[in-house]
């Protein structure tokens, strides 16, 4: 993959709290109410609620533009439609637990998310979550606005390894944060823009789950987002 020049060392940010890093590791357990140690679950949920909201109210105006030429149907239960097969084969089978599927169809904007998580063995709580979107834009083009960095992320992230992956869309971007935990996989094609994030409390061996690298979860997400475009494709 090719490192974007765009979006290389100028998506760098302060982080609200510190990153993780050998001599200050991550924070353990909390008291119930705050993000925790799984904070990264905390926000992988959050991206996806906040930027269906976003989408609504951005492009509230948009009947000033062209409308768009979508390429793909609406989902109407995107956790059927996202199989999660690559992923699944690194991290256990995440349609196990029960997912979570979420529509909005807005005038301007069709957003559908699933969440997913592996689950672990009796008595271990999950250890790796999957966020798929789908944003249908029925007012505006979406490509002037799919490059801009997400604020919010980088607040909550920090630094943000960027790279471009070829061959997938019309434009594509991986981002990698939070020690290697935290991964967005951004499509845009065809008047859509696809997301996909997964995020690992590690990667190496855990609850009976063998230890991978983060090369593999990117090949997996990247594997699993063409079988969904696939699959949503007109």
């Amino acid at each position: 993959m090719i490192t974007d020049p765009e979006l290389g060392e100028g998506w760098k940010t302060e982080a609200l709290e510190p990153a993780p890093s050998a001599d200050r590791p991550a924070p353990r357990e909390r008291a119930a109410g705050g993000p925790g140690p799984r904070s990264w679950l905390w926000a992988l949920g959050g991206a996806v609620a906040a930027s269906a909201v976003w989408a609504g109210g951005l492009y509230a105006f948009g009947d000033r533009m062209a409308e768009p030429e979508i390429s793909y149907r609406a989902s109407k239960n995107l956790c059927q439609d996202f199989k999660a097969r690559a992923l699944s084969g690194i991290t256990g089978n995440m349609h196990t637990k029960k997912p979570v599927n979420h529509e909005s169809d807005q005038p301007a904007v069709y957003v559908a998310r699933c969440g997913l998580e592996n689950a672990g063995k009796e008595g271990v709580a999950s250890d790796f979550a999957v966020v798929a979107q789908v944003g249908l834009h029925k007012k505006t083009d979406p490509s002037p606005e799919f490059d801009a960095p997400d604020l919010r992320v980088l607040a909550y992230a920090g630094a943000v390894r960027t790279a471009a992956v070829p061959d997938l869309g019309e434009r594509a971007v991986m981002n990698v944060m939070s020690g290697d935990r935290w991964l967005i996989l951004k499509v845009l094609d065809g008047g859509v823009v696809f997301t996909v994030e997964a995020g690992a409390d590690t990667l190496a061996e855990t609850n009976g789950r063998p230890a991978t690298d983060v090369d593999a979860v990117q090949a997996a997400m990247i594997e699993d987002m063409r079988e969904l475009m696939s699959a949503l494709k007109k």
